[in-house]
């Protein structure tokens, strides 16, 4: 059964509420209100508000919203819109109603100078290229034909292996995912699975040396490997097949092959090669390049590394220049214990903070009124009051002390992982926390409190002295209103 806030936002969404669509697309690609995840649903109602602001633009001015869109920078109301559209899994949309507007936005977006630009290229290169969909790529390659248009899918592909190419060679969240798509598109001869088969059965080393020389990065890293006697089975995750045996190790061949097979984009490569130069008797025995070689293999997702990684820069966060001590550590430690690396827990726990129990903190009472107050539409708050109420809602997820509520930057609060709460800029004794972020209700809290003051002036809540003014008022008339409600109810 839908709840009831779902039916308010839906209710909204069909009278044309742009901001209500877009909610609405947001619970059904995060599950948000207890909706069911339905990718389709939401590229639906995030085509209605696509429209929407189109209408609205043209109404504006005479320029398209082709025009709008191929811009380099598209209004704020059509980023949001695209920077949503551009999380929807294209893929799972096949054969829906939108998926026409989904297809269509996704090359506009990846041809925009835009960080969302990123994801839809990632998405198209995996949509068309991946071998493991090749039976969803025969039937999008019929959709295609059927479409007016002269673009065909090899066409297309061709296009993607671009976007492919451009995101394994910069910085982004999608370098690893596409390294790891490049390596599965390299050329699978006769000859080179012929290779690799024979070495998997009959373990001939020879056939392994000529596979690797022939360019198969699986053979490199392999002969990398036995050249240097690794047989721990941490090395070569997911490849059970692999039997490494113990002939005398070479550690310049090893470095060698392991060097090629990373360079491939290979991360259990990069990690093998920081444990190899840490290797007593490697004669390019270098502490530095090992951990160069480990923040390689982290950055490409090795949750080994990361561990690693964040465990160093947490034993070194007093040399480290950063704002906030311990916060790069985190970020590695948090990301190896989402793979599930078991003494990462561990030391999450001292570097950040857990408050997921909101309802044992102090602001809990406060928090529910503010909340009521929002969603209430007969209580109209002038827009400094909504902003104190959010302070209120969010201090209570992460059971902030007043001060912190009063003078933390909400803007600057979110990260990916966790909270930094820093006010140092009013209170410069007040040390900086680092807290977890461990629930969606927290994360749901972040994100109103964030388009609330996105849209608010920097100076509108003013100083300390009027804030404090302004909390008392708030919490005053919350009391007062909401507890008065409870009473009679």
């Amino acid at each position: 059964m839908a709840s009831r806030e779902f039916l308010k936002i839906l209710q909204s969404a069909r009278l044309g509420d742009v901001c209500a669509q877009q909610n609405l697309a947001s619970a059904y690609l995060t599950g948000a209100f207890k909706t069911p995840i339905q990718p389709a649903n939401a590229l639906i109602w995030l085509e209605k508000s696509y429209f929407s602001i189109e209408n609205q633009s043209l109404s504006k001015n005479s320029s398209s919203a082709t025009e709008i869109t191929q811009s380099v920078s598209p209004s704020p109301e059509f980023l949001e819109v695209l920077n949503q559209i551009s999380a929807v899994p294209l893929a799972n949309t096949f054969n829906s109603p939108a998926f026409s507007f989904g297809w269509n936005s996704f090359w506009k977006i990846s041809e925009l100078s835009i960080p969302a630009s990123h994801a839809t290229q990632w998405q198209l290169a995996e949509f068309l290229l991946n071998p493991d969909k090749k039976d969803l790529q025969a039937e999008l390659g019929a959709w295609i034909a059927n479409q007016a248009g002269n673009t065909d899918l090899v066409t297309l592909q061709k296009l993607a292996k671009k976007y492919l190419l451009s995101l394994s060679e910069m910085e982004s969240d999608f370098t690893a995912k596409a390294k790891e798509l490049l390596i599965k598109l390299q050329p699978k001869n006769e000859a080179l699975s012929s290779l690799w088969q024979t070495w998997l059965t009959d373990q001939n080393e020879a056939a392994l040396a000529q596979a690797a020389e022939l360019g198969l990065t699986l053979a490199k890293f392999t002969l990398g490997l036995k050249l240097a006697q690794f047989d721990d089975a941490s090395l070569i995750e997911n490849n059970n097949a692999l039997r490494l045996g113990k002939s005398n190790a070479s550690l310049k061949k090893a470095a060698y092959w392991l060097e090629l097979a990373a360079k491939d984009g290979h991360r259990d490569a990069w990690f093998a090669l920081g444990e190899l130069y840490r290797r007593p008797q490697f004669s390019g025995y270098n502490a530095a390049e090992s951990d160069g070689c480990f923040d390689r293999a982290a950055d490409l997702g090795h949750a080994q590394a990361q561990f690693r990684k964040g465990a160093n820069l947490w034993r070194k966060r007093e040399k480290i220049e950063e704002k906030v001590k311990g916060l790069q550590a985190s970020y590695w430690v948090w990301q190896a214990h989402q793979q599930g690396i078991l003494e990462a827990k561990a030391l999450l726990a001292k570097i950040l903070a857990n408050v997921s129990e909101p309802k044992n903190n102090d602001w809990y009472k406060l928090a529910t009124y503010a909340n009521q107050a929002l969603n209430h539409a007969e209580h109209k708050l002038e827009q400094e009051w909504v902003l104190m109420c959010h302070r209120l809602i969010v201090a209570n997820q992460f059971n902030l002390s007043k001060a912190e509520l009063l003078l933390c930057v909400m803007g600057q609060l979110q990260h990916e992982h966790c909270v930094v709460v820093d006010i140092r800029h009013e209170l410069p004794k007040i040390l900086p926390k680092l807290i977890q972020i461990d629930t969606t209700q927290q994360r749901r809290a972040l994100l109103a409190a964030g388009k609330a003051f996105a849209g608010s002036e920097l100076d509108q809540e003013g100083n300390l002295r009027q804030r404090r003014y302004r909390f008392d008022r708030v919490t005053q008339w919350l009391s007062a209103t909401f507890m008065q409600d409870q009473v009679l109810t």
